[in-house]
């Protein structure tokens, strides 16, 4: 099996472009994203092979509008970061970052991050973030929600030993949802995802170095609680 025909595509939902770039982002998309760009063309995907000389490999899943990743990338400068976005114009604004920021350790997808990682070389990641994921919050929609079996799977092989996935949100249920299939699928695969939280303001409060973003100052304005959940790969 080798490059994107071989596998069956899935249906991305939600938005995957919205306005017109402005002129210095479609500038950037053309001269700086393909240098920047994942390509999906093989079959087995080694991240380290992506970057330069960097000590581990990080993956934010759907970063929005790129604040939280590239705050990590400047902070984390021995660390690969990949991202993984469909929303066009986040992607042009995380590209913008990397310019502004001269980040060196950037790698992004415009697209699904299920097909980074189904590829994803065993045990190749040390951090996953996922945070505020679109909840699809009608009862009808909850399967298109990211935290999934098949999803799971893909995090259970790509994360090593020791790993952590770092889930957060302000929806209650979507939260729940979370923790429910995290148990389901180590009761039915064998303990695989140990949640870390010893007390409640464990997830209650945020993560170390976090920077906030912009759907996490939404909710508070709006009186949402965020939460904040890790688990570590056993």
């Amino acid at each position: 099996m080798n490059g994107e025909s071989d596998i069956p595509r899935r249906h991305v939902y939600g938005r995957t472009k919205g306005k017109t770039l402005k002129p210095r982002q479609a500038n950037l998309m053309e001269t700086l994203f393909p240098r920047v760009s994942i390509s999906l063309d093989e079959a087995v995907i080694e991240p380290k092979t992506l970057f330069g000389d960097v000590d581990e490999v990080w993956l934010e899943v759907g970063f929005g509008g790129g604040e939280h990743l590239a705050h990590q990338a400047e902070t984390h400068p021995r660390v690969g970061i990949m991202g993984c976005e469909p929303f066009l114009n986040g992607v042009a604004k995380l590209v913008s970052e990397i310019h502004e920021r001269d980040l060196a350790n950037v790698r992004i997808l415009n697209d699904d991050a299920r097909f980074l990682l189904e590829r994803l070389a065993p045990s190749s990641l040390a951090r996953v973030f996922i945070l505020y994921p679109d909840p699809w919050p009608k009862k009808r929609h909850n399967k298109r929600r990211f935290i999934n079996e098949e999803t799971l799977g893909f995090l259970a092989s790509a994360l090593r030993k020791g790993g952590e996935l770092r889930f957060a949100s302000d929806i209650p249920d979507y939260i729940a949802w979370t923790l429910a299939h995290l148990s389901r699928f180590n009761r039915e695969k064998g303990e695989t995802f140990r949640w870390t939280a010893e007390r409640a303001e464990d997830w209650r409060r945020p993560y170390e170095g976090w920077p906030g973003t912009r759907y996490e100052a939404k909710a508070i304005r709006e009186g949402r609680t965020p939460c904040y959940l890790a688990f570590e790969r056993l």
